[in-house]
């Protein structure tokens, strides 16, 4: 997501301004603030203390956020064991000017509560009580259908290669009522295996739904209850629950939701696969979490984990695009400056989060909001957050390298092209989302790459510059590009922010974007014409009193190919809202609208063929006859248009009967 130029510009300087303002005129802070123990080796820059800490993100976080529109938000930073510093930014209550308590208010932490699930279900690994390599069907009560004879395991759950594709319907909604049993809802709609178990990273909320389920039936209890006993009571994170709605004891300390601070509050989400977003927690609370698990299991009293297991669960690193950052058991690297680091983030509609972990150097950082901002401002608040606290208190060298300019000239055109996401849908209508969302990398000329979407803090692409043969890092930055490459043709890549979890692959010509979404673009736009001359040359004719040029079965091939413009354009079109509408607005996803996405399906399936028909009787009326080439040569473009129409359908699963998505 990007965000407007003069928001990065006031991003940048209110973090330059918190850092003059500790290097020239440090803070008068308590004695016993100032001399906390929590620092990690000299930085060169200053200490990790609550003293230095709390300067510099007071310097950064009021401005980022004012500017950014978003409209509060809660940081914690431990080290050495210990909270360095929580504290809340901003609003939880706009109208009402509640300010945030970190000690309190509650956030949506999203797929964060995703570490949460991962944790569990390491305990019963350790436990002997699943088996992170066998056949996940064996703890299920239906079957996940093998996939070319290869099982699903949990290890394949755990680092997002199950294979499925993506599963939205009932993701999220405001509604109680459209809140499933978890059981139920796995297994009402198993998605399809679009990949082979284990080979192609591809994020999936409904895999850890699965997990979730499994937990509640290896131990017998509820996931809430599970989580409850075996990790919020030992860390003594009283002000947490995967409950929804929220219990009555905290349910009056939730954090507002908002588009961004011109907005209203809008309604507690209710995430139906719960394991895989339904946390609501403070940052006090979240504090506890990093440290028992930089403690290896272990906060103060509580064990969560054995330091073995936990261990395990952060060290067990697949590899899958080297080399980019890797994905571990639950957790994903994001290594920055040379230092091991792993991560998971989280987004709802309205609240956006990160947590950081540096185990090496005993070090987390956790940062909520409660708004997306303007132009989806928090996505950068938060990297930038991350990236500046590491440059600050853990900095290391940058990537370095570079390759002649004749193999980086050679490698860039070589990668030039449109690439589809692994996470995306396959098998249903939603993925006509993909002809739109196909990436498009591009070859500057100079050897060098841009990859629109991936954009720096002014909203601009970055430029990636060849490293090692085909790895690129941004100019100025620290953020890898990197190909597989398999006999001179480009297979996959990725980038180290999204590497754990998802790759970027060439799709396959037939549904390829760059030359089908200029030829429905082009056939839309004569259908358009089409119809709308249709009137047009009827109002002149009148108004001239000029006779119809055609009669007969050519008048009414003529007249019914205009019809099956404009019936064509109003299916296309009603798919085009009614898509667009359910992501706009996520309670649409409650599968309100499943009545008329059928309806949608029957008629493709009826107008799209149908109207191919018409336009090939229509073009054999006009060839047979004497009319001029102009209209002979319309015909012909109105054939491709209606057979690119149905391509389309055919392609993105337009034709089709399904109410899952």
């Amino acid at each position: 997501m990007r965000y407007i130029l003069p928001f990065a510009a006031a991003l940048l300087l209110a973090a330059r301004l918190g850092a003059q303002e500790l290097v020239d005129e440090p803070p008068l802070v308590p004695a016993d603030e100032a001399e906390t123990p929590a620092e990690v080796p000299d930085s060169g820059t200053g200490r990790l203390t609550r003293a230095d800490l709390e300067a510099w993100l007071d310097g950064f976080m009021p401005y980022a956020l004012a500017d950014g529109g978003v409209a509060g938000a809660v940081v914690a930073v431990v080290g050495g064991g210990e909270v360095v510093l929580a504290k809340g930014y901003g609003y939880s209550d706009l109208e009402a000017r509640t300010p945030v308590d970190p000690d309190a208010t509650l956030f949506r932490p999203g797929s964060v509560s995703k570490l949460f699930t991962w944790t569990a279900v390491m305990q019963l690994v350790e436990q002997g009580r699943i088996d992170l390599d066998r056949d996940v069907n064996e703890y299920l009560d239906f079957v996940i259908p093998r996939d070319g004879g290869k099982p699903l395991t949990m290890r394949n759950v755990m680092t997002h290669t199950t294979g499925f594709e993506e599963r939205l319907k009932k993701l999220i909604t405001p509604d109680p009522e459209n809140l499933d049993p978890l059981g139920e809802s796995i297994a009402r709609w198993v998605p399809e295996r679009i990949f082979p178990a284990g080979e192609t990273p591809a994020y999936s909320n409904y895999a850890t739904g699965l997990a979730g389920h499994i937990v509640e039936r290896v131990s017998g209890q509820s996931f809430d209850d599970y989580v409850e006993q075996h990790i919020f009571q030992p860390l003594g994170m009283e002000n947490s629950t995967f409950r929804q709605p929220l219990p009555e004891s905290l349910a009056g300390r939730m954090s507002e939701g908002y588009a961004d601070t011109s907005g209203e509050p809008q309604a507690f989400e209710i995430v139906n696969p719960a394991p895989a977003g339904s946390l609501s927690s403070t940052g006090a609370d979240m504090a506890k979490f990093m440290l028992a698990h930089l403690g290896q299991g272990v906060y103060e009293d509580g064990r969560i984990l054995e330091a073995g297991t936990a261990q395990e669960m952060h060290e067990t690193l697949l590899t899958m695009m080297p080399p980019l950052n890797r994905m571990a058991l639950g957790f994903y690297e994001t290594d920055t400056n040379g230092r091991d680091a792993i991560a998971h983030g989280g987004d709802t509609q309205w609240f956006h989060t990160y947590l950081h972990l540096f185990p090496t150097d005993s070090v987390g950082l956790y940062i909520s909001m409660n708004s997306a901002g303007k132009q989806g401002a928090s996505a950068s608040i938060r990297q930038a957050l991350f990236e500046m606290f590491a440059d600050r208190y853990l900095p290391g060298p940058e990537p370095a390298g570079e390759v002649d300019e004749e193999t980086a000239t050679e490698h860039a055109a070589l990668m030039a092209g449109r690439y589809e996401n692994s996470r995306r849908s396959g098998t249903n209508f939603v993925s006509a989302l993909g002809l739109v969302g196909q990436l498009k990398v591009v070859d500057n000329g100079d050897g060098t790459i841009t990859v629109p979407g991936f954009d720096d803090l002014s909203g601009t692409p970055k430029v990636y510059r060849e490293i090692e043969p085909f790895v690129w890092v941004e100019d100025g930055g620290e953020e890898r590009l990197a190909a597989v490459v398999e006999d001179g043709v480009v297979q996959r890549f990725s980038s180290d922010a999204v590497s754990p979890f998802m790759v970027f692959e060439p799709p396959p010509w037939w549904r390829s974007a760059s030359w089908l979404l200029p030829l429905v673009n082009a056939s839309l736009v004569a259908l358009a014409l089409t119809a709308i001359l249709w009137p047009v040359k009827a109002i002149v004719r009148r108004r001239y009193a000029q006779p119809p040029l055609l009669t007969g079965p050519d008048l009414r091939a003529y007249r019914w190919g205009k019809i099956a413009s404009l019936v064509t354009l109003a299916v296309i079109g009603a798919w085009m809202v009614a898509i667009s509408a359910m992501f706009d607005d996520l309670k649409l996803l409650s599968g309100v609208l499943d009545p008329l996405f059928l309806a949608l399906q029957v008629l493709s399936i009826v107008v799209f063929p149908l109207s191919l028909l018409i336009a090939l009787w229509h073009a054999w009326r006009v060839w047979r006859g004497d009319r001029r080439w102009p209209a002979k040569l319309w015909s012909i473009v109105l054939v491709i248009a209606f057979a690119t129409v149905l391509w389309l359908a055919l392609t993105f699963h337009l034709i089709g009967f399904t109410s899952e998505y």
